[in-house]
C-alpha cells in the first residue's frame, strides 16, 4: 500500500471518528463504557478489521491501515477506545485469521468486520499477568466437547465481548507446553461477566473479570493445535506490541498539539507561556523524543508488513514508546499548570490514559528482561 492510499484511509477514519465519537466521548468516559451500537456503526463505516481478507468482509488492506486506525483514535484523545479497538481488530481478528480453521473464520470474521461480534482476549488471571505461563484456567476433554473452568481478569472489551480467545491448560503439569487457546462464545451457559473494573484512566474501555463454570465447548472451539497456545501467543505478540506503540506515539503527538496551542494562548507575568525558555526547551525535547520513537515505530511497522519484525525489536519498541508516552505527556501537562490537573482540559485524559501502556502487553520490566536475554543469550 502506498502513502497516498494510507492517507485516504486516515482521512476517512478521522472524519468518521469526529462524527461518530467526538461529540459523545466525554459522556462515555463518565459512564465508563462506550455504547454497544458503536461497534456496529464502526463496522458499517468499514473501519473494523480493515486488513481482513475480502472473503470475510474485510477490505484486504495492509496491516498498516489497522495501525493507522489505532493512531487516529489515540491522536484524538480516545485512548480507551483505541485499546478496545486494538484488541478487536489488531489482536483477536488476526489470531483467528492466522490460526483458525475455515469454519472458525467464516463463523467469526464477517461478524467482527461488521461489528455484530466484539472480540476480546482472555489471558490474564489474578495470579498470572505478564507471566502467562502461570495460568490456571483449564479445559478438560469430555467426549466431543471441552469443559472450561476458571476466571480471567482485566479483560478489555469484557462487557461487550461476543467471542473471547481464552488461554487454558489442557495438559496439566506442563505449563506453557500444556496450554491451548479456545474461541469461546460469550452466550454459552456457564460464561459470566463480572461488573466493570474501575480504572484510573481509559474509562471508556470496558474492562471486566470473566468467569467460566463448566462451560461446554464444541471440539471445533479449539484455536490452532492442541497444547500450542503459548506458541501462538508468542507468534502474535509482536503485532500486539506494535499496536500499543502506535497508541503511544500518536497519543504523544496529540498531547503535544494541545500543549502548543495552550502555551501560545495562556499568559503569565505579562507574556505568553510560550515565551519562556523553559517552555520552548520542553517543547523541543518532547518533539524530539516523539520523532525518534515514530521513526523506530514506522521501521517496525514496515518490517511487520514484510513478516520481518523480530520479537526483540517489538519488545524494544513497546518499552521505548510507552515510556516516552508517559514522560512526554507528563511534561506537556506540566505546562498547563493547575489546569492540566482538571478533567476540564483534555490533556488530563491523555495523562491518565497513558499509564496503563507501560503495563499491559508485557510490562516495561518484562520488555527490558526480554531485550537483555537477546543480548546475553540467557
Amino acid at each position: 500500500m502506498n502513502n497516498e492510499e494510507l492517507t485516504l484511509f486516515r482521512d476517512m477514519a478521522r472524519r468518521a471518528f469526529e462524527q461518530l465519537i467526538g461529540p459523545h466521548y466525554e459522556a462515555w468516559e463518565e459512564k465508563h463504557i462506550v455504547p454497544r451500537e458503536l461497534w456496529n456503526q464502526l463496522g458499517e463505516a468499514g473501519l473494523l478489521c480493515p486488513d481482513m481478507p475480502e472473503a470475510y468482509g474485510g477490505a484486504g488492506t495492509s496491516p498498516q491501515v489497522c495501525f493507522a486506525m489505532i493512531e487516529e483514535l489515540s491522536h484524538m484523545g480516545f485512548g480507551g477506545l483505541a485499546s478496545g479497538y486494538g484488541i478487536h481488530s489488531n489482536i483477536v481478528a488476526p489470531y483467528i485469521e492466522h490460526f483458525g480453521t475455515e469454519e472458525q473464520k467464516q463463523q467469526w470474521l464477517p461478524k467482527m468486520v461488521s461489528g455484530e461480534a466484539v472480540g476480546a482476549l482472555a489471558m490474564t488471571e489474578p495470579g498470572a499477568g505478564s507471566d502467562v505461563q502461570g495460568i490456571r484456567t483449564n479445559a478438560v476433554r469430555d467426549g466431543d466437547e471441552w469443559v472450561l473452568n476458571g476466571s480471567k481478569i482485566f479483560i478489555t472489551n469484557g462487557i461487550h465481548a461476543d467471542v473471547v480467545v481464552v488461554a487454558a491448560i489442557t495438559d496439566p503439569g506442563k505449563g506453557a507446553r500444556g496450554t491451548s487457546l479456545f474461541l469461546v462464545d460469550s452466550s454459552l451457559p456457564g460464561f459470566d461477566k463480572g461488573k466493570k473494573i474501575e480504572k484510573i484512566g481509559q474509562h471508556a474501555s470496558d474492562t471486566a473479570e470473566l468467569f467460566f463454570q463448566d462451560v461446554r465447548l464444541p471440539a471445533n472451539a479449539l484455536l490452532g493445535d492442541l497444547n500450542k497456545g503459548f506458541v501462538i501467543m508468542m507468534t502474535e505478540l509482536p503485532r500486539e506490541r506494535l499496536g500499543i506503540a502506535a497508541q503511544a506515539v500518536a497519543a504523544a503527538e496529540g498531547a503535544l498539539e494541545l500543549t502548543v496551542d495552550y502555551v501560545q494562548e495562556r499568559k503569565a507575568f505579562g507574556q505568553t507561556v510560550a515565551s519562556f525558555q523553559n517552555t520552548r526547551f520542553t517543547l523541543a525535547d518532547v518533539k524530539t523524543e516523539i520523532a525518534l520513537n515514530r521513526a523506530f515505530y514506522e521501521k517496525c511497522a514496515d518490517q511487520y508488513t514484510r513478516d520481518e519484525l523480530t520479537s526483540d525489536d517489538a519488545a524494544m519498541l513497546k518499552y521505548a514508546a510507552t515510556e516516552m508516552q508517559c514522560k512526554t505527556i507528563d511534561q506537556c501537562l506540566q505546562l498547563f499548570g493547575g489546569y492540566g490537573y482538571t478533567a476540564e482540559y483534555p490533556i488530563s485524559r491523555y495523562y491518565t490514559d497513558a499509564r496503563i501502556q507501560r503495563i499491559y502487553g508485557g510490562t516495561s520490566e518484562i520488555m527490558r528482561e526480554l531485550v537483555a536475554r537477546s543480548i546475553l543469550g540467557r
